[in-house]
């Protein structure tokens, strides 16, 4: 299983970006993906989660009403829109294969500062 995040980058608090995820190794279509993050210090956090069929999503209280996570089964991707981003959103963001993050990739830096 590879997963590789992108997107990722220095933002204003109150602005938005979006990540991608692209898989390979893995029947992505029977897959739930996740995206968790980690900050400067800090454990793994879980983010959120969609179902193989994009059915179920789930997403942690603080992201919920500015996040949006999304997948394209053809094309084996998995996204993160972010909006009204804030400085404790900082951390790198990861997808992986279940919300503990297993099988995780090498993530991608978002910064929220001024």
């Amino acid at each position: 299983v590879r997963l590789v995040e992108s997107g990722g980058g220095l933002v204003q608090p109150g602005g938005s970006i979006r990540l991608s995820c692209v898989a390979s190794g893995l029947a992505f279509h029977f897959w739930q993906m996740d995206w968790v993050r980690q900050a400067p210090g800090k454990g793994l956090e879980w983010v959120a989660s969609i179902s193989h069929d994009s059915g179920r999503i789930l997403y942690q209280d603080s992201v919920k009403g500015r996040f949006t996570i999304s997948r394209d089964n053809a094309k084996k991707t998995v996204y993160l829109q972010m909006n009204n981003l804030k400085p404790n959103d900082t951390a790198r963001y990861f997808c992986a294969t279940s919300a503990d993050g297993q099988n995780r990739g090498q993530g991608t830096q978002v910064t929220v500062s001024a």
